[in-house]
């Protein structure tokens, strides 16, 4: 009899934590859209662009249904989750899962940890996440509050691209001929070029929870005749900083404060253009505007092919030999002056291969991110599945292993997931290996990880049962 009640109460105990567990239903499906007096149909989640906000309390995990009504494949990331323990539901195609085909679902969980504030979640198959993407608002425990001022209104700002053509048809001539792709025709403000409208009162505060979804270009953002307060970026706080205007990578989020603190009886601008410093690289040269107006008182794709991969995820989970290396090196296997003008053309020519880099659990991570002034030398937004890391250091020109290191911030480094990199320089990150599975970096400009900058990590298990990756689920895609 005590067997069978001690059964019942386990029972009972995973039944409550299977009810506690919340779904949330992805349909993605085409849809019909107009922008800039044309129509065409784009990717959508639940027909709508953007895609729907998720909202969670910090440490909660979450159910999403993704069902593939579409002609193409699909995959979702959610973006600066950690996922601890859990890769299988990261979303990179063929790293961490095979893609969901048309007529396909999978459920994928969420587990989320230390993060709170603005993360966001994004088609990671191709070049879907155009029009595939929403924010993700992690609020704090109960019992908890933001470390500022709780505002009046909180309010995404997603900035993204428009293409007039079908963005997957810019993908394949990009693809085909091995150039750059063609540039949008708009940017856009919570999916408007132009007309998206935030209506304030005098005197109250909001909270902007910021994403750039853009494909391919760092953005600058600012609303006329007010300052911003950012006090937070990829879903961790900072000390809060006030600003004019601000930069923000494609992948990254900030939470931005704005006091709705001009003369009401007019209305100002918000506003998004390029950064751009790439020589020689075409761009959107457009500026995507929206209004801030003050509330007066006492008025009222043809299926992708599938591919005979075995992703490297379940390689490494069931020891498959054959699908990947572990050879990846620790440092560039041509050393050469990475910044310098007029470098020789035979540089222009990468190897391509599958070896990863493994890192023993627990082990403490110190990456120098180099940029280069190969073809065209420029900004790389580097963004980190599965991990937030410090960002200790940064500098221009080829990074200095005996001077820069003792200039690093070790006090109060920002915490980021997504990190740019200076045009012709440095940044050093360093984080805890302490999340086992496998994990993706590349740059967040489509165009180049389309071209292959991207790498994989495979963080080992460590001693313990908690500290060694979870079984993969059922209904995991098929290749």
């Amino acid at each position: 009899m005590k067997i069978l009640q001690i059964l019942g109460f386990l029972f009972f105990n995973v039944l409550l934590t299977c009810q506690a567990l919340r779904h949330h239903k992805f349909v993605v499906r085409d849809a019909p859209y107009t922008k800039l007096c044309s129509t065409k149909n784009i990717l959508t989640v639940n027909g709508q662009f953007p895609g729907p906000t998720l909202y969670v309390t910090k440490g909660e995990t979450i159910v999403v249904d993704v069902y593939n009504r579409a002609n193409y494949n699909i995959t979702i990331h959610w973006h600066g989750v950690n996922q601890p323990r859990y890769p299988w539901s990261d979303g990179p195609e063929y790293i961490t899962q095979c893609p969901i085909q048309p007529g396909g679902k999978f459920s994928q969980k969420v587990i989320f940890s230390e993060e709170e504030g603005t993360l966001w979640w994004h088609a990671h198959s191709d070049w879907s996440r155009a029009t595939v993407h929403g924010v993700i608002v992690v609020k704090p425990k109960p019992g908890t509050a933001y470390p500022f001022p709780k505002p009046h209104k909180e309010v995404p700002i997603i900035l993204g691209e428009w293409w007039k053509k079908d963005v997957m048809e810019v993908y394949n001539d990009m693809r085909r001929t091995g150039g750059d792709a063609t540039v949008s025709d708009a940017y856009t403000i919570n999916g408007q070029p132009e007309t998206f409208k935030l209506r304030v009162d005098y005197g109250k505060t909001y909270l902007l929870r910021m994403v750039n979804a853009a494909l391919q270009d760092i953005l600058f953002f600012a609303i006329a005749k007010h300052q911003l307060t950012v006090v937070g970026t990829d879903g961790n706080y900072v000390k809060p900083l006030k600003v004019d205007y601000l930069t923000i990578s494609p992948g990254q989020t900030m939470d931005v404060l704005l006091e709705a603190n001009q003369s009401p009886l007019d209305h100002y601008y918000m506003a998004a253009k390029v950064y751009s410093s790439a020589i020689g690289v075409p761009f959107d040269n457009t500026t995507t505007t929206a209004i801030v107006q003050y509330i007066r008182e006492n008025t009222f794709h043809l299926q992708a092919p599938l591919h005979c991969l075995y992703f490297q995820v379940l390689a490494y989970y069931n020891n498959i030999s054959g699908v990947f290396g572990e050879n990846f090196p620790n440092v560039p296997p041509l050393m050469f002056d990475f910044t310098a003008n007029n470098l020789p053309t035979f540089l222009n020519t990468p190897s391509v291969d599958t070896e990863v880099n493994v890192l023993e659990y627990n082990s403490t991570v110190e990456i120098v991110l180099q940029g280069t002034n190969l073809l065209a030398g420029t900004e790389h937004p580097i963004h980190l599945h599965g991990y937030s890391f410090y960002v200790v250091g940064w500098g221009f020109g080829n990074f200095d292993k005996d001077k820069d290191p003792l200039k690093y911030n070790l006090v109060d480094p920002p915490y980021q997931n997504t990190v740019s990199i200076p045009k012709n320089g440095w940044t050093a990150i360093r984080f805890r290996a302490n999340n086992p599975g496998v994990w993706f970096m590349h740059c967040h400009l489509e165009r180049h990880v389309t071209w292959g900058m991207a790498m994989t990590f495979i963080v080992k298990n460590g001693n313990n049962p908690e500290e060694q990756m979870l079984p993969p689920p059922p209904d995991m895609p098929r290749c």
